[in-house]
């Protein structure tokens, strides 16, 4: 598992793959030739990009004809909150619930 979260963590240090998976978050499904549109990189470079995400397992493809599209997947990003993120707001959320149970039970 951490071999993976290491490749995420390391799929999500580059500013270009981020905006690769912010474009495939606003219209999923889209070719190599629509995620090359708008970059200043080539299209090999696009295409490492694309091979570094689908490693860390945050792109799925799937073949439709002779086109390859690419989707988001969210999971392992979901993972990561669960582990890293989560934990520190749990502690917040249960603050908020105890606030409202004592003014709940203050009102009464």
């Amino acid at each position: 598992m951490v071999a993976d979260e290491d490749k995420v963590f390391k799929a999500l240090a580059d500013a270009s793959r981020r905006q690769i998976l912010d474009r495939l978050r606003r219209k999923n499904g889209q070719t190599l030739q629509e995620l090359c549109e708008g970059h200043d990189m080539s299209r090999q470079a696009v295409t490492k990009h694309l091979n570094l995400l689908e490693e860390a397992n945050l792109v799925a493809t799937t073949r439709r004809g002779r086109e390859k599209l690419h989707f988001l997947n969210p999971v392992p990003i979901n993972e990561i909150y669960t582990r890293w993120i989560g934990k520190f707001e749990q502690g917040r959320v249960q603050a908020l619930s105890n606030l409202k149970q004592a003014l709940q039970e203050k009102d009464q």
